[in-house]
């Protein structure tokens, strides 16, 4: 009933379980992590990298002021996404700049903004692009759930706890609680229990429970959360149009270009 959400560069959802489990729709990886545990779950491309790309090629003034003020430009970049409501005034963003792993598992898919209108401006665009990224790891737990089941509970580590408002994005767009532990840096933590349990320092990973304390937790905003609930039938639907498109429109890949 526990599901976790790491994004760094990219991203992940995953989930354990005592027998593997496999997705009849292919979203999903399934691999042996210890003799008696199971982990299911779906890793992305376009996590942080992401919003990577909108500081390099579309935030050089917000860079520049970043360095004045001498804070890092990823705060900048939040605080003027928190200017904009919820949904971005209709704005969607689809984040498949680095073609796509789950739930897609295709090379050739790409970005897109949807709904750009003249009341859009840098501000919603970057909140676009923060929410297209949430609203994939979404479609990620759905496929997970669709094979491990419902899921309560969700704990977020990597360099997105660094950001009140992302984390409040992830909230409200799960619409669950979300947990952040007191240990971020996930991925390393749990190489360490891992590397225990194979030394029999750790008789089991359960063990792990004991360890990881909390260090926060979001709850959805209701408002927020039936708002993004009318929005993503649209991006699940926006997506399911553009699948069959990616591989027509010939993009380079990045091996061929200059």
């Amino acid at each position: 009933g526990e599901v976790t959400v790491t994004v760094g560069t990219s991203g992940a959802v995953r989930a354990s379980a005592t027998r593997p489990k496999t997705d009849p729709e292919e979203r999903l990886f399934c691999y042996l992590l210890t003799p008696d545990r199971w982990v299911i779950g779906g890793a992305t491309n376009n996590g942080g990298i992401v919003l990577r790309w909108v500081r390099d090629h579309l935030a050089d003034a917000e860079v520049d002021t970043a360095n004045l003020l001498q804070t890092d430009p990823y705060n900048i970049l939040t605080r003027i996404a928190a200017t904009v409501p919820p949904g971005a005034d209709g704005l969607i963003f689809h984040p498949y700049l680095a073609g796509e792993r789950s739930p897609l598992w295709d090379a050739n898919a790409r970005a897109s903004f949807f709904g750009l209108g003249l009341h859009h401006n840098k501000a919603h665009m970057i909140r676009a692009v923060l929410e297209g990224m949430i609203y994939n790891l979404y479609a990620i737990l759905q496929a997970v759930e669709a094979v491990v089941g419902d899921t309560q509970a969700v704990h977020a580590t990597g360099g997105l706890t660094r950001s009140r408002l992302w984390l409040q994005m992830l909230t409200d767009i799960f619409d669950r609680e979300v947990t952040i532990p007191a240990m971020v840096e996930g991925s390393c933590f749990g190489a360490a229990l891992l590397g225990l349990h194979a030394l029999g320092h750790l008789d089991s990973l359960d063990a792990a429970v004991d360890v990881v304390e909390d260090n926060e937790r979001y709850g959805p905003d209701a408002e927020a959360a039936a708002h993004y609930r009318k929005v993503l039938p649209v991006y699940e639907a926006l997506g399911a149009q553009f699948k069959d498109l990616y591989e027509k429109l010939g993009y380079p890949t990045d091996a061929d270009s200059p």
